[in-house]
């Protein structure tokens, strides 16, 4: 299966397929090939996907022990540095909704709505990576199905949405709840302030492409905080599906090639039993077919 990753060798980012556990710099697998027309970064491949990804199945071929980065030394990133718009779809697992106060919900009765993350500024990697949120008490955790878009889409229907798909990945929503929280204001929530703090988006540790996902819709999704299980999903019991969110967001804005968009997380949050992250914990989510993200919190900075 050919996948795609961003790793730190010699100190700089390289934007590699991955390959049964081994990192092949797309530069490289280029110059072998003797093609000049590839980008060098993974965003970039998105400005032109229908050519460039039929060029990086041409590259996986070759693939070999002499293209792979040596195996120790290499700092796994987030494979996307930096996606167009990061969109969010808010309370949509049936699950997720009960523990939440909202028992006995119906599809019917609910909105698809989303929230965005920046993200120049939110999107990290694997690794000692997210930053507690300045002043925060109520630091949680979300994972999530992570799309990333391959091609235009604008009005879509539902039919063919799935067809905008390009790759899948895990994400975590990490939240400051206390500050979402704003009883005293006329709107009652404050989405900036409680989602789009820095660090708070890790992606990864791999895209996977829409192609070896058969079925995105009965995916596995776990999360572990300093190996305790806390989420343990499935993603066909979203609210709307993936193809409903795609259809009602680009509705409402043109979803462009490189924009990712989270899909929602089952329930297991840590609101409920008023259980936080504090400076120190190891949080691990994992997706099934995708892989496992591993994230540790650093102090707020």
């Amino acid at each position: 299966m050919l996948s795609l990753a961003t790793v730190e060798h010699l100190g700089k980012p390289v934007a590699c397929i991955e390959q049964d556990g081994r990192f092949h710099p797309i530069t490289t697998l280029a110059q072998v090939a003797g093609r000049t027309d590839l980008p060098a970064d993974l965003i970039g491949l998105f400005g032109d996907w229908p050519h460039n990804e039929a060029a990086l199945y041409a590259l996986g071929a070759r693939c070999s022990a002499a293209t792979a980065l040596p195996a120790t030394g290499l700092r796994v990133l987030a494979p996307l540095l930096y996606p167009g718009k990061i969109l969010c779809a808010g309370a949509n697992y049936f699950d997720h909704l009960a523990e939440m106060g909202m028992p006995g919900a119906r599809k019917e009765d609910q909105r698809l709505f989303f929230f965005m993350k920046p993200p120049r500024n939110a999107v990290v990697g694997s690794g000692p990576t997210v930053h507690m949120p300045i002043g925060t008490k109520a630091f949680d955790w979300e994972v999530e199905l992570a799309i990333v878009i391959g091609k235009t889409a604008r009005n879509v229907p539902v039919e063919t949405a799935l067809e905008h798909v390009a790759f899948y990945t895990v994400a975590i929503d990490f939240s400051a709840r206390d500050h979402n929280r704003a009883p005293e204001t006329f709107y009652k929530l404050d989405w900036v302030a409680g989602k789009a703090n820095d660090t708070c988006c890790p992606l990864g540790p791999r895209l996977v492409p829409a192609t070896a996902i058969a079925n995105p819709q009965t995916l596995g999704l776990k999360l572990w905080v300093n190996g305790e299980l806390k989420q343990n999903g499935n993603s066909r019991d979203m609210i709307f599906t993936i193809a409903e969110q795609i259809a009602t967001a680009s509705r409402i804005m043109t979803l462009d090639p490189g924009d990712v968009l989270l899909t929602g997380t089952p329930a297991g949050v840590g609101a409920p039993k008023q259980t936080f992250l504090k400076v120190g914990d190891r949080v691990e989510a994992e997706i099934e077919g995708i892989g496992r993200l591993d994230v540790t919190v650093q102090e707020s900075r």
